[in-house]
């Protein structure tokens, strides 16, 4: 052997001897890193997706901003304008006032804020952002946050519940997130645009039902987990009551129809898992009772409560033919549609037919499927009933009865419109899509692979979201934006501004609003007992003084002014509390009403832009 040859031996074997090949540690080390990848890679397509949502709500919204105080929705201002005092209103929670009657509003009887969709949870979370840039910023930030919230929380449900792949839940979470219905819905009515607590909610049930079985584990029933899934769905739904009550109403009725839907499907499943998982409702509702005791007796039952929904289900009933309309606030909808509907915040059924095709095709495709049959049977149901008491077909309100017919005057149900229970169909219709999706991904044929999902996608397509129409609004009088009412009333006093508001003009609660409900109002828009024999009404009646300033508000003119009427304007600013009344500059014919006010009161005195008159 050479010196040569030896020399590399001898190389070798030192660099055999004294560095392994692989070793435990770095196997360990490099199998770790790889793991760390993977994850990292996957929650930042996660957080791609929501960033996406986020984009996609942003850009629905953007027409409020960059200046919500000068822009309103352009087709349901005077729902935002609700919203936006009950958003100041809700202010008073954080700071301990926790009355569920409220004196800011309707004085002196006030307003019972659970008789109202006051978002109280969502008011109380957004003051720091109320307080600091004022309630439209609020608003427009909530509008925009529900959207999004909304497809994120049930984006999560489809790729970690149901085990959906990444796209099909992505595709499934924006049709709950940004749906025609939660689309429409959006022109203001943020209670039922915040549903992020649904899939919560629905995952809890499953979670419920998953412990209660006792063949899904070694051990047998899961007890543990049975009794904290029913303690966390039991503080979920509290929370959900002070957010949108008509959302758990609905989302309630659906679970339950879903869940007797897939017990029928799967039988024998449904009566290993009933008794337990019965014991777990049971819990559940037994503490969300017992939390929510008061509040729902105080709804129902105490000061300002009303027997009974307020609005007609015979009016408020979805047209048949309106599943197949493209909404008007779709990419390809025509405002054509918009006759189908009773407004343009209740295009809840307008599903458009190539998502009604694709959806219909999948359920042929998958019947076979149990969980496939149980949404594909409630969501029929959920839209029948959605159809209301009598069929509406093109308009023509037939004699024809619907399912809902049997639930005509009964408590709490009438409470939610008819044509809102279409709105369950997106996430029912979601997840059929999803199971379609993912099962079409891995089918044998080739076809199948690439038609399913095309079908899906292009549905999806058809009913993409258009920004929500705004327009600009008057600024507010600088009595108010300078804080100069205090000159004229006190926090916690009551503002009579001319014309007074009501539900079809409620445009002066903006300045209450605007002041964090610091002062109260007389009259207004809101739910309460002023109908026939204490039934529920919108606003209440007027009294004669506001009634005489609406009308000189509206027509112009001076009215002749004698004792009869200064003795009633009199009776009138103290049956209401008030300190002040206040005209603003930009009023129209705001010099007759001035004249008016003054023949009323005697002078008046000018603070910045508004004439006022002290009456305490």
């Amino acid at each position: 052997m050479t010196s040569t040859a030896r020399a590399a031996q001898s190389a070798n074997g030192q660099a055999d001897s004294s560095t392994p090949a692989t070793s435990p540690t770095t196997e360990t080390s490099a199998s770790s890193r790889s793991r760390l990848a993977t994850l990292a890679r996957s929650h930042g397509r996660d957080v791609a997706v929501c960033l996406a949502f986020a984009a996609l709500a942003w850009w629905i919204t953007h027409g409020l901003w960059p200046n919500p105080n000068g822009r309103v929705l352009a087709l349901n201002p005077e729902d935002q304008t609700l919203y936006e005092w009950f958003l100041a209103a809700d202010t008073k929670f954080v700071f301990g006032d926790w009355g569920l009657l409220t004196d800011r509003l309707n004085a002196p009887d006030g307003v019972n804020l659970l008789n109202n969709t006051t978002v109280i949870a969502l008011g109380t979370l957004f003051t720091p952002v109320t307080l600091a840039f004022g309630v439209p910023v609020t608003f427009a930030l909530i509008a925009g946050t529900n959207l999004a919230g909304t497809a994120i929380a049930w984006y999560l449900f489809f790729s970690r519940v149901l085990r959906g792949s990444r796209a099909a839940s992505a595709l499934g979470a924006g049709l709950c997130g940004f749906g025609p219905g939660i689309v429409s819905q959006n022109n203001s009515h943020l209670h039922m645009t915040a549903q992020w607590l649904v899939p919560v909610m629905v995952w809890l049930v499953i979670r419920l039902a998953r412990a209660a079985d006792p063949a899904a584990r070694p051990e047998g029933v899961d007890r543990r987990r049975v009794v904290t899934s029913a303690l966390w769905l039991a503080a979920v739904v509290t929370v959900q009551v002070f957010i949108g009550e008509e959302v758990l109403f609905l989302t309630a009725v659906t679970m339950v129809i879903l869940a007797i839907g897939y017990g029928l499907a799967r039988r024998d499943h449904f009566r290993r898992v009933l008794p337990k998982f019965a014991a777990g409702m049971g819990i559940a509702v037994c503490v969300a009772g017992a939390v929510l005791l008061y509040p729902l007796w105080f709804q129902f039952k105490g000061p300002g409560s009303v027997p009974n929904g307020v609005f007609s289900a015979y009016f408020f009933s979805a047209d048949l033919l309106s599943f197949t309309a493209i909404s008007p606030l779709s990419v390809l909808g025509s405002s054509e549609a918009a006759r189908l509907s009773t407004g343009s915040a209740e295009y809840n059924t307008f599903l458009g037919w190539p998502l009604i095709l694709v959806a219909t095709g999948c359920v042929i495709w998958l019947v076979r499927e149990p969980l496939v049959r149980a949404v594909s049977a409630t969501g029929v149901l959920m839209a029948w009933l959605s159809l209301g008491p009598k069929m509406v077909i093109d308009g023509d309100r037939t004699s024809i009865p619907g399912p809902y017919l049997a639930l005509v005057g009964l408590p709490v149900v009438e409470g939610a419109l008819p044509m809102r229970f279409a709105l369950t169909l997106l996430p029912l219709v979601a997840t059929l899509l999803v199971i379609s999706f993912d099962k079409a991904r891995a089918h044998r044929s080739r076809p199948v692979r690439l038609l399913v999902p095309a079908a899906v996608v292009v549905s999806l397509l058809a009913i993409f979201p258009k920004p929500l129409p705004t327009a600009d609004r008057p600024p507010l009088p600088q009595f108010i934006a300078g804080g100069h009412w205090r000159e004229c009333v006190k926090p916690g006093g009551v503002l009579v501004p001319v014309p007074l508001p009501t539900p079809a003009e409620p445009w002066a609660m903006r300045w209450a609003a605007a002041a964090d409900a610091e002062f109260g109002l007389p009259e207004g828009f809101f739910i309460g007992p002023y109908g026939k024999r204490g039934r529920a009404s919108m606003g209440t009646y007027k009294r004669p003084t506001s009634q005489l300033l609406a009308l000189v508000a509206k027509q112009g003119g001076r009215p002749e002014i004698g004792e009869p009427q200064r003795r009633a304007a009199r009776e009138d600013v103290a049956f209401w509390g008030a300190s002040c009344v206040a005209v603003a500059s930009d009023q129209p014919h705001r010099e007759d009403l001035v004249a008016t006010l003054e023949a009323l009161f005697g002078p008046s005195t000018k603070i910045t832009d508004a004439w006022t008159w002290k009456v305490a």
